[in-house]
């Protein structure tokens, strides 16, 4: 049902649409998030859009939602979240690593220069690459591919962000974050609570500072056989 809706040439604002949205900007700046910047750029993306169906009148209720391919779409504070933390510039290359439904890599279209998304699943890549379209979203490129390999291709970045469980960042991905640039991402077992994790590469090694617990989808390596 996203995928047709996506197929569209318009995008219907209701005027619940505009109560949820501000509703939900309110929340973010009461919990601190206050850059003009990021809820410029999260009031600009139509969350219904990403979400399935049935569940558009809950799309900025603080919880995930499943989406295509056993896959989710994470609470929208916690987009929000990690959104800010990543401290996306206007002219910031940014990799993510877990596409989804693609509304991440949409809000960070409004902050970054590029964003380059990835994920094992052809069937999220080519919803979420109609989304864009829908929205006239043209700075994304994505790729289904192996997300633990990042994008070498077009490396250096200046942030990455993860949106899949990991035990340990995978180092490719470290080699294709520039020195001074952030990456995001849930650390910890796979299957119970990771920590959200900032890390900012430096010369010497890494810095990073935990932002809340969290519970992810994990990232699995290679290339989905089906979807």
């Amino acid at each position: 049902m996203a995928s047709e809706e996506a197929a569209g040439a318009k995008v219907v604002e209701t005027e619940a649409d505009r109560v949820a949205v501000a509703d939900f900007l309110l929340r973010l700046r009461q919990e601190g998030i206050t850059d003009r910047r990021v809820l410029s750029a999260i009031e600009a993306v139509p969350r219904r859009l990403f979400v399935p169906h049935e569940a558009r009148d809950t799309a900025y209720l603080e919880r995930a939602l499943p989406i295509e391919c056993g896959q989710t779409i994470s609470a929208p504070g916690l987009v929000a979240l990690m959104t800010a933390a990543l401290d996306v510039g206007p002219n910031d290359l940014v990799l993510e690593i877990g596409t989804g439904s693609g509304y991440q890599a949409a809000i960070l279209s409004h902050l970054a220069k590029h964003v380059y998304t990835v994920d094992r699943f052809r069937t999220l890549v080519e919803s979420a690459e109609l989304r864009f379209k829908t929205l006239r979203i043209t700075n994304i490129t994505a790729l289904a591919g192996d997300g633990t390999l990042g994008w070498p291709a077009n490396a250096t970045f200046d942030r990455i962000i993860l949106t899949a469980a990991t035990e340990k960042v995978p180092e490719a991905l470290f080699d294709q974050l520039r020195v001074g640039g952030v990456l995001i991402a849930p650390i910890g077992p796979i299957d119970g609570v990771q920590v959200l994790t900032r890390i900012v590469k430096t010369r010497e090694g890494t810095e990073e500072s935990a932002l809340a617990d969290v519970r992810f989808v994990p990232m699995i390596p290679g290339k989905a056989a089906r979807l």
